[in-house]
């Protein structure tokens, strides 16, 4: 049941995708309750919204306020994480890293990525080839992706926080039951996406 349930989901995201402008626009609107995080929503007003490296910085500083957060019981749960879920139109239960980065895109003041699928958030409008990635321009809130062969997809996608040669620094939700910061060899790293330019 489970199985048909992430399937359904998998068609129904590749359908909104197909016919949305590929993960521009949210499956569903929500008015997510304040937060204790409200106050850095208001701390980064209108008047720094002019460029993308305050964004960069900006969604950086938020996932990173979230490193304490933890799921409840383990099972994709808890109010912090909950939050995460409804930003994208899901409940408790789900995979929740894409709706994490979504979160933080959309607290710094941004419409969009604002999708919980992980695939949907490395469109090839959006994703950096080979030769970018290799010459030096996947920057600071750019979206890094983790290929699960197994699956045949992205299945795991998190917020650059720093490139440094071979090695990236990163802040990820939904591993190990929680917000963390990661370093990953850039050999593990299957794609990386830009939502800011």
């Amino acid at each position: 049941m489970a199985t048909m349930h992430y399937l359904f989901l998998g068609v129904l995201s590749v359908a909104v995708l197909l016919l949305g402008g590929f993960g521009n626009r949210p499956v569903v609107e929500h008015n997510v309750p304040s937060s204790s995080y409200e106050q850095v929503a208001v701390h980064y007003g209108a008047s720094e919204l002019s460029s993308s490296v305050n964004f960069r910085e900006r969604i950086v500083d938020i996932a990173r306020h979230e490193m304490a957060v933890k799921e409840a019981t383990g099972n994709n749960d808890g109010p912090r994480v909950e939050e995460y879920l409804a930003y994208t139109g899901l409940g408790k239960g789900h995979a929740w890293c894409a709706a994490f980065v979504s979160w933080c895109y959309g607290k710094a003041g941004l419409p969009a990525p604002r999708n919980a699928w992980s695939p949907a958030l490395f469109p090839l409008a959006r994703s950096y080839t080979k030769e970018q990635i290799q010459s030096g321009v996947v920057r600071r809130a750019d979206l890094f992706a983790i290929y699960n062969q197994k699956l045949g997809r992205i299945d795991h996608v998190g917020i650059v926080q720093k490139m440094e040669r071979n090695w990236i620094l990163t802040v990820e939700g939904n591993v190990n039951n929680g917000v963390l910061s990661k370093r990953r060899s850039l050999a593990t790293i299957y794609a990386f996406s830009n939502w800011l330019d």
